[in-house]
């Protein structure tokens, strides 16, 4: 019955669904850490603190990973918010390293806005920037991400007027919340909308248990039929294929 209801609405998951994040992921990790490596030791030098060992051999890039899981299982309620947990790992190694309290969250809401300039350097895929703006002529569209994408910093936010942060909501993927969220602003009932990701657990499992309808992002391994309303693509490119498939596709 669901399946034959016209669509109001669209969501998209971010990361790995529209772009290939895990480049940007590398390169964001390494190139904030070097860069505050290499611009906190210019500092201690100038202040005639020559740093011995350098910040990132007393805490390899492993041990920052280390740290931020530790302090995901301690604060379970910002497991989600990357930003948040970053920040504060940064903080407390900077103490550790001898920096006053003051001066480690300087340092490590410098090295936050370095990492957030890498971050946004991403690169949807071809199809994506005229996929959005013909869907955008005929259903309302959000993005649902767990990542700390800021999705209006990028040109393709103009395309969706609801952006769900779901770690800044302490509420990640596969909570409900930041589903029902964005269905509450777009005005849609889950019956009629698709969400679009590439993850079963965290956007398949929780948009089936609300009653939306899902296209799987997942390269093609095997012929395994799919539930009723879930629907597999090897690439995002495939999704008006899809809606046409469905009868779901609207025309002017």
């Amino acid at each position: 019955m669901a399946e034959s209801l016209p669509l109001q609405a669209i969501t998209f998951d971010l990361d790995d669904t529209l772009w290939d994040n895990h480049g940007v992921m590398v390169a964001t990790e390494t190139g904030h850490y070097a860069w505050l490596d290499r611009e906190l030791s210019g500092w201690l030098q100038a202040r005639g603190r020559p740093a011995a060992p350098r910040f990132s051999e007393r805490f390899p890039l492993e041990s920052f990973e280390q740290h931020r899981r530790v302090l995901a299982r301690t604060h379970p309620l910002h497991r989600g918010d990357f930003t948040w947990l970053r920040e504060r790992a940064l903080t407390e190694m900077l103490g550790e390293y001898g920096l006053d309290p003051a001066s480690a969250r300087l340092w490590a809401g410098a090295a936050m806005e370095r990492f957030m300039e890498l971050r946004h350097q991403v690169t949807p895929y071809p199809e994506v920037e005229p996929l959005l703006t013909e869907l955008g002529r005929h259903y309302r569209l959000a993005s649902i991400t767990n990542g700390n994408v800021a999705v209006q910093r990028l040109a393709l936010g103009r395309h969706f007027p609801v952006a769900i942060a779901a770690g800044e909501m302490l509420a990640p993927k596969p909570d409900p919340r930041p589903f029902l969220a964005a269905l509450a602003r777009l005005g849609a009932s889950p019956a009629r909308t698709l969400h679009v990701g590439d993850s079963w657990r965290e956007d398949v499992e929780p948009a089936r248990r609300l009653g939306m309808r899902v296209a799987w992002i997942s390269p093609h391994v095997d012929d395994s039929p799919m539930p009723p309303g879930i629907h597999r693509l090897d690439h995002v490119r495939e999704l008006p294929a899809l809606l046409r498939q469905l009868g779901l596709a609207r025309h002017h």
